[in-house]
């Protein structure tokens, strides 16, 4: 492992004095040839890397991006951070990262800012309430903690929630995951960048991939690129919305949709939000940063496209449910707004694990919630290329359960940006 300068009380004294910071990851020029690329430096990709490099010894290891390290879906998303799934596979998967979160700062000795502080999923109908109730069960079963809340009691937990009868959207309860909460999707891309590249893992910038190669027997030789061929025997692609474009290379149709998805922040104010609150009726959430701004989201926009900008009328639609749940927000200016691409497949669960092609694997159709799973889909893609094998949580996210049937609808928990 090369050298890496460890953050600490001293380190920090020490450089306050007037020693240079050194560089947090090496500018690498390709090589011709690597043992696995990576396209993506997305946090998936970057976690999987960092995974191959110090789990499984694999560490000649490039990680491709066509523009910057975390410039794409890791950098434009909203942080939440949750694992109550209802399908067992899926809790079991989510869980595993939500495990990982608990101590990623420590491991990767960088602060992630991952905070606790609760995610409240608000029941506006009967109908929800007894959907929620199943999922509180369901996880209950599954080892994880969720609980139930009444609108007195959620308004307790969050004060500034209007609970009022009269409300256009009424709340008569909430699910409640005390140990979900939110983290820095930056600082999530540059720890694993940082200590994936002081294993020797390249990570190449402004690298777009243009072709996948492969020889007679159709197996994968490595990429041409922007900058030139680089060869490799195995290809693991993390790229997001950009996947199907990129498995058509290989020859590979994949089972997905890309939509824009937007989100938007306030001018920072005083602590107001102390967890955060989403609701999958009026397709809303939002959550408070630590600057002060308050994040919000919604559901992707109704039709595929590979822009970022998405369209006007699903922020104010969205803006328009969260005014009605806060109203004390109405006085808030928007500071930003801005979008990113999420890939979907037909049951609304992810796709990791091997492909028709050898050499090949796909760490996909995350939809809306790639960045609470950073860390859990990492470290079990990187054991899927590492051994040619999926990973026992990965099994059931299988390229081929679109042809047996065996799909993990999570349709009811992934329906809204979160």
């Amino acid at each position: 492992m090369a050298h890496l300068s460890k953050f600490s009380f001293l380190s920090l004294l020490r450089h306050g004095a007037g020693k240079a910071w050194s560089r947090q990851w090496r500018d690498a020029q390709p090589k011709a040839a690597y043992d696995v690329i990576i396209v993506g430096a997305g946090g998936h990709g970057l976690a999987t890397a960092y995974y191959l490099a110090a789990e499984h010894g694999v560490r000649n290891v490039a990680v491709l991006d066509k523009g910057w390290l975390g410039g794409g879906n890791t950098g434009r998303n909203t942080t939440i951070i949750r694992s109550n799934y209802l399908r067992p596979e899926s809790a079991a998967l989510y869980e595993h990262a939500l495990k990982l979160w608990e101590g990623l700062s420590r491991t990767l000795n960088y602060n992630v800012m991952y905070s606790p502080r609760g995610v409240l999923k608000l029941a506006h109908t009967h109908h929800e309430v007894q959907v929620e109730k199943r999922h509180i069960y369901a996880n209950r079963l599954q080892g994880i903690d969720n609980e139930w809340l009444t609108p007195a009691e959620a308004a307790a937990f969050c004060p500034v929630l209007d609970v009022g009868e009269r409300s256009r959207h009424p709340i008569l309860g909430a699910a409640l995951q005390r140990r979900g909460g939110v983290a820095r999707h930056d600082a999530v891309a540059w720890a694993y960048a940082r200590a994936a590249s002081a294993y020797g893992v390249d990570i190449i910038q402004n690298c777009a991939v243009t072709a996948v190669t492969r020889d007679v027997s159709g197996a994968v030789t490595g990429v041409e690129t922007t900058r030139g061929p680089i060869g490799a025997v195995r290809i693991g692609v993390a790229a997001a919305g950009h996947t199907s474009v990129v498995m058509a290379m290989a020859g590979v149709r994949m089972p997905l949709e890309s939509f824009p998805l937007q989100a938007l922040v306030s001018e920072p104010v005083k602590p107001v939000l102390p967890c955060v609150v989403m609701s999958n009726n009026v397709h809303a959430y939002v959550s408070q940063s630590d600057k002060g701004e308050l994040v919000i989201g919604g559901g992707t926009d109704a039709y595929t496209s590979y822009s970022q900008a998405g369209g006007l009328y699903v922020s104010c639609e969205t803006l328009a449910a969260i005014l009605e749940m806060f109203p004390s927000f109405r006085r808030l200016r928007m500071l930003r707004n801005w979008g990113g691409i999420v890939d979907t497949t037909p049951d609304r669960s992810p796709i990791v694990g091997t492909t028709p092609v050898t050499g090949l694997y796909v760490n996909c159709g995350w939809g809306t919630g790639g960045f609470k799973a950073t860390p859990g889909s990492g470290h079990v893609f990187a054991a899927t290329i590492a051994r040619d094998a999926p990973h026992p949580l990965a099994a059931p996210f299988s390229l081929d359960r679109f042809a047996t049937g065996r799909l993990i609808d999570e349709a009811a928990a992934a329906a809204v940006a979160h």
